[in-house]
């Protein structure tokens, strides 16, 4: 595989192209005006001020094509990608409500069994919420509330040029046939490993180790840095070869993979090996992949080439910047 292959298929995959639509929503509702808002637009959860921290407010909703594929899991991914959210952004989660549509004969069961498992894994409890019960379609979408210390909270907008780039990922998982690019890490965890891998990046965030931190989601590994780096209004250079994933995984399938539990920080390099260290007590891996710049783009590299993946003076992802 060349880099300029899987710089192809990262640009053109639907979880970083899908991305392109929230450029018109945030035009729409802008929060310049309203004081109490800390963070918003390009975060992983707002950040609202409510004195002495932040109240962090973040929504998901599940793809249509999840819920028809399995829908005992489309409830535990509504879940889990809720408090990916909260994580982040270095919170902790308090409490989450849901919008739940189902059909007549639908699998309205099988998604609240899936909410249940989730609700179990993570701690956190479902306080509310609305049904449509008499719907055309099954859906269902979860907003969650958590809070962090002023001086603790992490955001997507703030990676700085000389940090470096590390990438988290727990490789202990499955990708199930009907679902190849879902990479599930937390179903067969105690408890304990799931809620401590969370709270990593609470500790991090803590230590004030790292400058910048993003939920590695639909986008994928390499999208998802992009989505940070365009937030920032920087650039970056990646080294491929330094990339964990599982044995056996290539890397064009790794690099468009959801992760149960992965995460990307921009950080003082100073602070790399301590964020390793805290991650490793969670069965996870970290590396060092690359730095940031002030280029605005995101280029790929394995040493003995290097392609732009994303060139933001003339290309969006998301369309939301810091400048």
């Amino acid at each position: 595989m060349s880099l300029k292959e899987l710089a192809d298929s990262i640009r053109s995959f639907p979880g970083v192209t899908r991305k392109n639509d929230i450029e018109e929503v945030v035009d729409r509702f802008p929060t310049s005006g309203c004081p109490q808002v800390f963070a918003a637009a390009g975060e992983d959860a707002a950040a609202i001020d409510v004195g002495d921290r932040y109240v962090l407010f973040a929504t998901d909703g599940i793809m249509e094509s999840l819920v028809k594929a399995d829908p005992f899991l489309a409830g535990y991914f509504s879940v889990l990608v809720n408090v990916n959210d909260i994580a982040a952004m270095g919170g902790r989660p308090l409490g989450m409500v849901d919008v739940l549509s189902s059909s007549p004969g639908g699998p309205r069961s099988a998604i609240l069994d899936g909410m249940r498992a989730g609700v179990v894994d993570f701690d956190v409890p479902i306080v509310g919420g609305h049904t449509h019960p008499d719907c055309s379609y099954d859906a269902v979408d979860i907003a969650i509330i958590g809070s962090v210390a002023k001086d603790a909270v992490l955001l997507s907008s703030s990676a700085r040029e000389g940090d470096d780039i590390v990438f988290v990922f727990d490789l202990d998982g499955e990708y199930r046939d009907h679902l190849p690019l879902a990479y599930i890490t937390t179903m067969s965890k105690p408890k304990s490993v799931v809620t401590g891998q969370m709270e990593a990046v609470a500790t991090i965030a803590e230590r004030h180790l790292a400058h910048a931190c993003k939920d590695i989601s639909n986008p994928g590994h390499l999208g998802t840095l992009g989505m940070m780096l365009e937030t920032s209004g920087k650039g970056g250079l990646v080294d491929v070869t330094r990339i964990p994933r599982p044995e056996g995984v290539d890397e064009i399938r790794w690099a468009e993979t959801y992760q149960g539990c992965g995460f990307v920080f921009s950080c003082d390099p100073s602070c790399s090996s301590e964020i390793a260290e805290v991650f490793s007590e969670v069965g996870c891996a970290t590396s060092v992949v690359g730095k940031v710049d002030g280029s605005r783009s995101l280029r790929i590299t394995d040493g003995s080439e290097t392609v732009v993946l994303f060139d933001f003076e003339n290309e969006i992802i998301t369309g939301c910047s810091s400048d």
